[in-house]
């Protein structure tokens, strides 16, 4: 007669919290525990993402145009993400001479962007800042995609995901880049609360591809996705005509998922902060990634980034020490550091408690001056990237 086994002090902590987090979620996006983008956006909203003066869309109201805004208490006009959108086709169609602008997917001459954000070290916001760009560019009007490789799944969980209730066995990636049989990525991508804006998400499962590439290796076993370092790229390519821009959130390591990931990138965004002993964990990242790719290049693998960028994150402008690492990582890198850095802010620290990005919270949420600041940061940093996508398309 067998017993049950006691349960651990490791199972006990793992069950506690594990309902803990689903109680909270459950608080947090009621009724259905799911998540939804409730920021609206004014005529002076509009005017400054669309570029049209705010005339334009008083005449677009008044003669039943395009979508019709709700008016708040105060009679502003207010349109939902949907409506922007929606906006966007719309002046589109009916000004064709500036379609592009109004709704700036890529054309069929211009390449997938693929951005990959990683570091050695955790805490460098490398999550913060995909969950970030994310936004921006659906607020934007791109297709973005993001991809899930850390087995943590924090950018999962950002996206209102407990990934170990939501997101079920062969739900990862890693069911789409697995060895032998595996599923289409586009049978596992999901739409999330923002138009526009899909996810893969992640969980432990993540973890077997780290096993499974060490026994295809070492039994030189192969199928139609070939090497590690080519798997996440092809099945990538299976479904871009459906995206301007993925977004993939690489683990805190250099392990076979993640290189992967910067195999597929055509940008490499390396998250530094701004502290001595961070630096030098980046360097030591540096190194293995150096040492790594000069292996893996005699097996045919090559990275094929158009561009490598450092940001700055967690910056506290008026600290003398991190401004004397800002000035060295300038002057070792020059032009490979973007100019925005993105800011330490209480803004920020409330928002992930709220498991948001700074673009969902609302008025009233964290101080108003604080949250214009942050928000301020993280747009001069996104509009960066986007302009490195919009030079790889030949966009002026």
């Amino acid at each position: 007669m067998t017993t049950a086994a006691t349960p651990t002090k490791i199972d006990v902590f793992t069950n506690v919290l594990s309902r803990e987090l689903l109680s909270l979620r459950g608080r947090l996006y009621p009724p259905a525990s799911k998540k939804s983008f409730d920021r609206l956006f004014t005529t002076n909203d509009l005017v400054r993402l669309l570029k049209v003066p705010e005339s334009t869309l008083r005449t677009l109201t008044l003669d039943g145009k395009g979508p019709q805004p709700a008016r708040l208490d105060n009679g502003r006009r207010v349109y939902t993400l949907e409506q922007v959108w929606a906006l966007r086709a719309y002046l589109a169609e009916s000004r064709p001479d500036e379609a592009l602008a109004m709704k700036p997917w890529r054309r069929p001459n211009e390449q997938l962007q693929i951005i990959a954000c990683g570091n050695f070290k955790g805490g460098s916001s490398k999550t913060t800042q995909s969950v970030h760009l994310a936004h921006y560019l659906a607020i934007q009007g791109y297709r973005t995609l993001c991809i899930d490789l850390d087995p943590q799944a924090s950018l999962t969980s950002l996206f209102g995901l407990q990934p170990e209730f939501d997101v079920g066995p062969n739900e990862t990636v890693y069911s789409a880049i697995r060895y032998g049989e595996h599923k289409p990525l586009k049978s596992i991508i999901r739409e999330t609360y923002m138009p526009g804006l899909s996810i893969v998400p992640g969980n432990l499962e993540l973890m077997e591809f780290e096993h499974d590439t060490a026994h295809s290796l070492s039994s030189r076993e192969r199928d139609d996705l070939g090497l590690f370092f080519m798997r996440l790229e092809r099945v990538i390519k299976s479904v871009a005509d459906n995206f301007d821009i993925v977004i993939l959130d690489t683990p805190p390591n250099l392990g076979f998922g993640t290189l992967a990931g910067l195999f597929a990138a055509t940008i490499f965004i390396i998250t530094v902060h701004p502290a001595m002993l961070d630096v030098a964990s980046m360097n030591q990242y540096l190194i293995m990634l150096r040492d790594l790719t000069d292996e893996l290049a005699k097996n045919g693998a090559s990275l094929k980034q158009d561009w490598i960028r450092f940001l700055v994150t967690r910056h506290t402008p008026n600290d003398a020490p991190q401004a004397h690492i800002v000035g060295l990582l300038r002057h070792l890198f020059d032009e490979h550091v973007f100019v925005a850095t993105a800011l330490e802010s209480t803004s920020v620290a409330a928002a992930g408690l709220a498991k948001k990005s700074l673009y969902e919270l609302e008025p009233g949420e964290v101080p108003r001056e604080s949250l214009k600041r942050a928000l301020e940061s993280m747009d001069a940093v996104n509009a960066e990237i986007l302009a490195l996508v919009h030079k790889a398309w030949g966009r002026s």
